[in-house]
């Protein structure tokens, strides 16, 4: 006999539909707190404080990255004088080695403040301008590899009298390069023009010969990147 009962159908549907027929705001005490202010001055003094606010976020202290390069140059350049003084004069006995030893140690650890408070400013920085202050960063550690693998390998043929000048002239001399190339890249004129005094002082330095470039970049150089981040954050505190 043939089995005439109807296909048996399960209903997988939801026992209920709810449909949304009206839109439901919640406003609470802390967003209304949040909200714009209706007058006009108060929403210009809100716009001046959020861009006053970035503008901290994204331009550090000025004396974060000028300061520690300024006082291990007037450091470290203060001991080369003592030490390698002009036509041969020692004003300090100091062991031979203790001026580079120094020299080296402040300028790894002005790299390092310097670096660190760069890299805390520009954190939420991405795309196009995080890449150009990797690039340079990284130019800057490449750039002196290879200054110091080059001035190494050919001091031992350079008269004793001169081998410091040679390491502090190229060193320096690449600095003020870096800067000038840094302040192109990022349209910072002030960058710019302290590569510029950092050049021109070395030069000047390396006329006049041993002894006398030490205490030139130091006084000038160190004391001058000292004196440029001050005036600098003072700028930057009438800007804010």
């Amino acid at each position: 006999r043939a089995d005439r009962r109807q296909p048996r159908v399960t209903n997988i549907a939801p026992a209920y539909v709810l449909t949304l027929c009206c839109k439901v705001v919640c406003v609470d005490d802390d967003f209304a707190e949040d909200a714009p202010p209706r007058d006009p001055a108060a929403t210009l003094r809100m716009i001046e404080e959020q861009r006053a606010a970035a503008a901290r976020l994204v331009n550090p202290d000025a004396r974060i990255y000028y300061w520690p390069w300024g006082f291990a140059w007037l450091i470290s350049f203060t001991v080369f004088f003592l030490r390698y003084g002009p036509n041969g004069r020692v004003f300090v006995d100091l062991p031979g080695w203790l001026p580079f030893v120094v020299m080296i140690t402040l300028i790894l650890a002005a790299g390092a403040v310097a670096g660190i408070g760069s890299a805390r400013a520009y954190r939420h920085i991405e795309g196009d301008s995080s890449r150009r202050g990797l690039y340079y960063g990284l130019s800057w550690s490449i750039g002196f590899a290879s200054l110091f693998t080059v001035a190494g390998r050919i001091t031992e043929y350079v008269p004793d009298d001169l081998q410091g000048l040679l390491w502090a002239g190229i060193a320096v001399g690449l600095t003020g390069v870096l800067h000038m190339a840094g302040g192109a890249i990022f349209l910072d004129r002030y960058l710019f023009a302290l590569g510029l005094w950092i050049s021109v002082i070395n030069m000047a330095g390396i006329f006049v010969g041993p002894g006398w470039h030490s205490l030139i970049v130091a006084v000038l150089g160190g004391g001058g990147m000292i004196v440029a981040g001050s005036v600098l954050a003072r700028r930057q505190r009438a800007w804010r």
